[in-house]
C-alpha cells in the first residue's frame, strides 16, 4: 500500500502548471463564426493554453450580429455576461440575457444573435473532439 508521500510524488510527475491569461493579449475584432453576420470582438482565451482539451472564449456581438446556424459536434454552453440575445438549438428559439447559461447538446443544430441597444457578451465552452 502506499503512503501519502508516494502519492502526493505521484501526483507531482504528472502535474502541469496552471496557465494564466489576460484576455486583452487575446483580443481580436472579426466577424462572427458560421456566416460572419455583423462584427464581433473575440478573446481566443483558450488559445494560449498548449495541449489544452477545451476551448474557453469570449465574444462579443456588436449590435445586428449573430454566431450563425452550425451543427455542433460536442456540447457546448454559451453563457451570457451581458446584453440580450435569441439562443437557437434544434429549431427552438428562446431569449437571454445577462445570468443565464445555454447548455446545446452534441448534434444540434445551435446559433445566437445579439438583441436590444447593447452589445452580447458571451462566455463559449466545449470541447476538443480529436
Amino acid at each position: 500500500m502506499l503512503g501519502p508521500a508516494a502519492g502526493a510524488h505521484a501526483q507531482a510527475a504528472t502535474s502541469r502548471p496552471m496557465v494564466i491569461v489576460d484576455e486583452a493579449t487575446t483580443m481580436r475584432r472579426e466577424p462572427p463564426p458560421h456566416g460572419a453576420i455583423g462584427s464581433s470582438t473575440a478573446y481566443r482565451i483558450s488559445d494560449a493554453v498548449p495541449g489544452r482539451t477545451m476551448e474557453f472564449r469570449k465574444r462579443i456581438l456588436h449590435p445586428r450580429s449573430a454566431i450563425g446556424l452550425h451543427r455542433i459536434a460536442h456540447d457546448e454552453v454559451y453563457y451570457v455576461l451581458s446584453g440580450t440575445g435569441i439562443v437557437s438549438s434544434g429549431g427552438a428559439k428562446r431569449p437571454v440575457r445577462a445570468g443565464i447559461a445555454a447548455y446545446l447538446f452534441d448534434g444540434e443544430t445551435v446559433g445566437i444573435e445579439q438583441t436590444g441597444k447593447a452589445p452580447l457578451v458571451l462566455i463559449i465552452a466545449y470541447p476538443i473532439v480529436k
